[in-house]
């Protein structure tokens, strides 16, 4: 194997320093080795040692000490701004929830400490002097491309099911396959997952999504994706008999999760925006019909979503993309702007991405000059953004107080004379300039075109 070598930050290099010089044995491990392996950039530098967690935080006396868990050996050292988690080397003992180790003991050899982690690849250490340990042959599994359990994966779900997404999550981000005997395992030891957190799954699921492989492994595993999200299987193989549609709901929706950019929000909405067609088709002389199928797929989206407990925001705003994926662009600004207007740049800006990834999944026969649309409606949408366009209320150049000055009475008739103006506005009628926002005020009230006294 050629020499290896990675170089930690100057804080963890401190940290392995300062503990080599009290006479115990450090490395940097798991993830952090992976990644730098792969010439991507650590996100977290965690450390191993045989020194016991009194001995780190002796080491470490001089820095802030966070006990982040010291009956499991673990220790955050907090070094130049950086927080380093430092765990002494251990053996698991039983796993009796598939989720956490009932107890732990600590040991002073490196390869037992590794030989409990879950994947191969995660079970390397590096000392810029003693090189990479790797017992495990992490470094062949990660360039030939392939997701390993150590040792009998059967053992290692069992311990914690929560791996079994873990496996699927990583082999979509590193976009590398899982080897067949570890696959195999994902397979049959599904229903482990049940004893996970509905936020666990959550986590590992939204990561999956975003990665680069989703699409290839959402399809390999779909059996485990419907074990945590069962409302998604009614769709896998439903034919949908239309002219407009190449694959079948399920197959579309990977591929439309696939077009999204990697981002939480949009890879949700595609996985959920179609939910509800098979709740919904008719069949006619012209074909499959879904008619109302937004709405069913809103609602099942809100269970789905409320299962996975996931954050407020994401909730809120996948919902609003599902609910809306189905709308018929004109291709107008004027609609555009009137989107806008309704949901926001930013949720606009993400129906027109969700949109171009629901047409980049769809037949081949109109699928270019459909992208080619929704790439003009973006366009359109930028230029806006970059002409400063009055989309908004707050954009407009009168408030409320301004019209309160003109002695118009406060109440909701302001609102309503606001919104008049932005229609005006928007349409072309009138400029967004103060002066003449007042005028034409003025005018409206002068025509009774508000209520409420004006």
């Amino acid at each position: 194997m050629p020499q290896i070598q990675i170089t930690p930050p100057a804080p963890v290099q401190t940290a392995l320093d300062l503990l080599c010089a009290a006479g115990f044995e450090a490395f940097v491990v798991g993830g952090c080795v992976r990644d730098a392996l792969r010439g991507a950039e650590p996100h977290d530098w965690d450390c191993t040692t045989n020194a016991k967690p009194d001995q780190i935080c002796a080491c470490f006396r001089d820095f802030h000490v966070i006990e982040t868990g010291l009956q499991h050996g673990t220790v955050t050292v907090v070094i130049e701004h950086m927080p380093i988690e430092i765990t002494t080397y251990r053996i698991d003992g039983v796993y009796a929830d598939h989720r956490r180790p009932d107890s732990v003991s600590f040991t002073d050899s490196l390869t037992d400490d590794l030989a409990r982690r879950d994947f191969t690849v995660n079970a390397m250490a590096f000392h810029p002097e003693r090189g990479l340990i790797d017992p495990f042959h992490g470094a062949d599994d990660l360039r030939a491309g392939i997701i390993r359990c150590v040792g009998n994966p059967r053992d290692r779900f069992n311990e914690d099911g929560l791996r079994i997404l873990r496996a699927m999550r990583f082999a979509s981000v590193l976009d590398i396959r899982i080897e067949p005997e570890t696959a195999a395992a994902v397979h049959d030891q599904k229903d482990l997952l049940h004893h996970i957190s509905a936020e666990r799954i959550d986590t590992e699921l939204t990561k999956l999504l975003c990665g680069t492989g989703a699409e290839r492994i959402l399809t390999e595993f779909a059996d485990v994706l419907f074990t945590v999200l069962p409302e998604l299987e009614p769709m896998y193989g439903f034919d949908q008999k239309n002219p407009h549609h190449d694959y079948d709901v399920y197959t579309h929706t990977l591929k439309a999760v696939a077009a999204c950019p990697p981002e939480p929000v949009l890879r949700w909405a595609a996985l959920l925006h179609d939910t509800g067609k098979p709740h919904t088709f008719t069949l006619d002389e012209r074909g499959g019909h879904f008619y109302g199928h937004a709405v069913v797929s809103a609602e099942i989206a809100k269970r789905a979503l409320k299962a996975m407990k996931c954050d407020r925001k994401r909730y809120d705003r996948v919902l609003l993309l599902v609910e809306r994926h189905d709308t018929v662009m004109n291709g107008t600004e004027k609609q555009l702007k009137r989107i806008v207007r309704q949901i926001g740049e930013e949720a606009a800006e993400q129906l027109l991405l969700l949109h171009k990834a629901d047409v980049t999944a769809q037949a081949a026969c109109h699928r270019a000059e459909r992208i080619a649309e929704s790439d003009r409606l973006l366009g359109l949408l930028a230029e806006l953004r970059a002409a400063d366009a009055c989309m908004s209320l707050k954009q407009l150049a009168v408030t409320g107080g301004d019209l309160l000055a003109l002695g118009m009475p406060q109440g909701k008739a302001i609102g309503e004379m606001l919104n008049r103006l932005l229609e005006c506005v928007m349409e072309g009628s009138l400029p967004n300039e103060k002066a003449a926002l007042l005028e034409k005020a003025v005018s409206l009230r002068g025509d009774r075109g508000v209520s409420d006294g004006f």
